[in-house]
């Protein structure tokens, strides 16, 4: 297989996969760990006699955080299902790929988990006036940690002529 110069390195597309997996993997790790917990936390709280006294409100903000949470696990741990079912099968460009869509997707759903989370707990932790305040704060920085920071820097320094690490393979691969 012939070695193609991508972004500065000398690899073939099989080493780019590769590269390209681990390195995904260990972002997925810092990923599950944080909606592990999460999810892992807000299955108790529904077992604890503060519960049951909530109002019908803050229960159905509950249901939906702990379906977010769920949404949100299996996002996560859906690239280690999708490498082993697909393992051996000579696609892991395509693999490195879904399993990025997954990841993106799980990520998107821990920020809505941690956002109605956020919200459950405030509603009976603090004034009424000060919650909408204090998760919409929380939410413009997660925005600007996750996603605004991340896709400045990509425009700021990344031109044209690069492609993303994670698009589409454009060649056919030949199957013989």
């Amino acid at each position: 297989m012939p070695r193609v110069r991508a972004q500065g390195r000398d690899e073939t597309a099989d080493e780019r996969a590769d590269r390209q997996w681990q390195e995904l993997i260990q972002e997925i790790r810092v990923a599950q760990t944080g909606v592990q917990i999460l999810f892992g936390f807000l299955l108790t709280v529904a077992f604890t006699p503060h519960f049951q006294g909530l109002a019908e409100t803050d229960k159905a903000i509950y249901t939906a955080t702990v379906v977010l949470g769920a949404l949100a696990t299996g996002a996560l741990i859906g690239p280690v299902s999708f490498h082993r079912i697909v393992s051996g099968r000579r696609i892991k460009p395509e693999a490195v790929l879904w399993a990025s869509r997954l990841t993106f997707a799980g990520i998107l759903l821990l920020l809505a988990t941690c956002t109605s989370a956020l919200f459950l707990v405030l509603r009976v932790a603090a004034p009424d006036a000060l919650v909408p305040w204090l998760v919409s704060a929380v939410v413009a920085w997660y925005l600007l940690c996750w996603y605004a920071l991340p896709l400045w820097a990509r425009i700021r320094y990344t031109s044209e002529e690069e492609t993303s690490e994670t698009e589409e393979p454009r060649e056919t691969r030949s199957t013989t």
